[in-house]
């Protein structure tokens, strides 16, 4: 068994629960949804996708197989925000929603590079040395800088969706909308620039987590929640599971500074 951080085990048990959840339910997985219905063999994909999520995540678990896991999900993650996500910028460049979307997505192959970048195999370093290695997890950092901005602007844009969703006992939803918003856009400037980049990718990770535990696990257990509200939680629990990878890839350097990034434990 090959566990390069907590993150790392944390992701690939979900991509595991994922695949299973495609599998028995036959669809689209909440983060793999998108296509759009005229799509041919739509139904083979959605198996596909399912598989793919469960075959890496258990593949992240073995010393051998985690190079050629890490790999393809990076890929299959790659292909799916530039096929079924970014047409929707393309589309429509003005509407904010769109940057939200790609943004989840982006995340999610942020932890995949991530993972990818440090399990890189002899082939992968001599072909693809610029997505592998320090280089790569530099580049996946950006990737995930640049889906917190649209996180943040997310909040700003849609204030009348958000505020809403700031639990009851907690006072002035409006405040706490735009708050978590601010720290969104700081966070992810932080990491772009580089300054206080290891702080700022563990709170945006714990952020995350803070918003699965606060607002949809209380649906959960209200014995209330939509479906849709369940395939928010879902996305917001990858999201969690993804950024935790990426604060993950800071270990080694100061809170406040940029250093070069140890290599995870082999």
């Amino acid at each position: 068994m090959r566990i390069a951080s907590v993150g790392h085990a944390v992701f690939a048990a979900t991509m595991i629960a994922l695949g299973i959840l495609g599998l028995l339910e036959g669809g689209f997985g909440p983060i793999w949804l998108g296509v759009p219905k005229a799509f041919p063999a739509r139904e083979a994909l959605a198996y596909l996708c399912a598989f793919v999520s469960l075959a890496c995540g258990i593949g992240l678990f073995s010393r051998r197989a985690a190079p050629t896991a890490a790999r393809v999900l990076f890929v299959y993650l790659l292909l799916w925000m530039l096929v079924f996500k970014l047409r929707l910028i393309v589309l429509a460049p003005t509407v904010e929603v769109n940057y939200q979307n790609n943004g989840e997505n982006a995340v999610m192959v942020a932890g995949a590079w991530v993972l990818y970048a440090w399990f890189a195999a002899a082939w992968d370093k001599r072909w693809l040395g610029f997505a592998v290695g320090d280089q790569g997890v530099r580049i996946a950092r950006v990737l995930y800088g640049l889906a917190l901005i649209a996180f943040g602007l997310s909040h700003f844009a849609y204030l009348e969706l958000t505020a809403p969703l700031v639990p009851d006992w907690l006072p002035a939803h409006v405040f706490w909308a735009y708050f978590t918003g601010c720290t969104y856009l700081a966070a992810g400037a932080a990491v772009l620039i580089g300054v206080g980049a290891r702080l700022a990718a563990a709170l945006s990770a714990l952020q995350m987590g803070a918003f699965t535990l606060l607002v949809w696990i209380p649906f959960l257990a209200a014995g209330h929640i939509s479906a849709e509200h369940g395939v928010e939680f879902v996305v917001s629990w990858t999201l969690t599971a993804a950024a935790w990878v990426v604060a993950n890839s800071y270990r080694g350097m100061p809170w406040f500074s940029l250093r070069r990034v140890k290599p995870p434990p082999a």
